[in-house]
């Protein structure tokens, strides 16, 4: 009974009508010796392997034996704050109301501990003080996502510099969905779709800032993104749009790398390319070269089908995004050339930590 209602499912859901351009069977897209097609069950098994080796890759080898030594050579020290008195009733005020506890209850749970509202005060500090991420951590977070976008937007142009598709975006349609999937284009979709779903993964352990939803979905259109392209076999233009977010990330990861270590002057700098970059890719590049050649062009080429209407509408899904992380950005610039001073607009919750870090706009795309 269940192995027949799935199966009814799987029709259903796999229906080439709706994931595949006219005339078109999943049968025609099956690899064979002339065209090695992508197989869609790779995107559901290789990157959430590779994710799983990547995270105690991250934390347990890099971090511990090369980003700590990094943090350490650039004069920042791994402090943490000291631990308070365990209280069960202190605790489930903080859990309540973080920070900001009500006057009411705060004078409360002074007469019903014997305490004054003062020792109570110091001890709701103390004890958010152990839920803020030091700039060592901030670091090394940082760090590991410079060394990815780093070595994965050099891959990306080496491979991508032989592939015609690279220089006439048409050739993403031309004879469309009869695209093989090179062995080279095969590892860039594994590496970066396990990038992301490790990021997805740890998403809830890392530094806490104003756009923890936006980035949280962001990640996960990135990740639909990815897979829909794959499932489609429209890697051709997938390849494209991972291409052109990769290469912004890297002088942003410097940027804040560099202004938890207290190096200011290098900071700007380095900020002011990556603001450049951002717009020349993020809100110029994209919507006016890929997005308008999905929107525009490919109708012209390739007869349509729903999964394409799809797939266009989550690369619009990102555009709507690159749009709200480079008004944050543009805050950014006016802050510092009206205050001389870099700030976070997406740091920490915490309003202690709302000036001297960079922003954390993005993706990961």
């Amino acid at each position: 009974m269940t192995a027949s209602v799935w199966h009814k499912f799987s029709l259903w859901f796999w229906n080439p009508r709706v994931w595949l351009p006219p005339n078109y069977e999943w049968e025609h897209l099956v690899p064979n010796e002339k065209v090695q097609y992508a197989v869609w069950t790779d995107v559901w098994t290789y990157p959430l392997l590779m994710a799983l080796v990547a995270i105690p890759l991250r934390f347990l080898v890099f971090n511990k034996l090369v980003y700590s030594h990094i943090a350490l050579a650039v004069g920042l020290k791994d402090v943490k704050a000291r631990p308070v008195v365990p209280n069960e009733t202190l605790e489930q005020l903080f859990l309540r109301h973080k920070a900001n506890p009500p006057e009411s209850l705060l004078r409360s749970c002074s007469e019903k501990l014997g305490w004054s509202e003062r020792k109570v005060e110091r001890w709701i500090r103390q004890r958010t003080a152990m839920t803020r991420i030091n700039k060592f951590t901030k670091f090394m977070e940082c760090a590991w996502q410079c060394n990815y976008y780093t070595f994965i937007f050099i891959y990306g142009l080496y491979i991508m510099s032989g592939k015609p598709w690279m220089w006439d975006i048409n050739h993403c349609w031309y004879n469309y969905p009869e695209h093989s999937v090179d062995n080279d284009v095969w590892w860039y979709y594994m590496i970066s779709l396990s990038f992301y779903w490790s990021m997805t993964l740890t998403h809830f352990f890392e530094v806490k800032r104003k756009d923890f939803w936006q980035m949280f979905f962001h990640h996960l259109v990135t990740i639909a993104l990815i897979t829909f392209s794959w499932t489609c076999n429209l890697t051709r233009i997938g390849t494209l749009v991972l291409i052109v977010h990769d290469c912004a990330d890297i002088p942003l990861q410097l940027s804040k790398m560099s202004i938890y270590s207290g190096h200011k002057a290098f900071c700007d700098a380095v900020f002011a390319i990556f603001t450049v970059l951002w717009i020349i890719t993020r809100v110029g590049i994209y919507p006016a070269w890929i997005v308008y050649s999905t929107a525009i062009e490919a109708p012209t080429i390739v007869p349509m089908f729903p999964a394409y209407y799809i797939f266009n509408s989550l690369l619009c899904c990102l555009l709507v995004l690159h749009v709200y992380w480079t008004y944050l950005i543009l805050r950014i610039v006016t802050t510092t050339i009206t205050k001389g001073n870099v700030e976070d607009n997406r740091s920490s919750s915490d309003p202690s930590n709302h000036s001297g870090t960079v922003s954390d706009n993005k993706k990961q795309d």
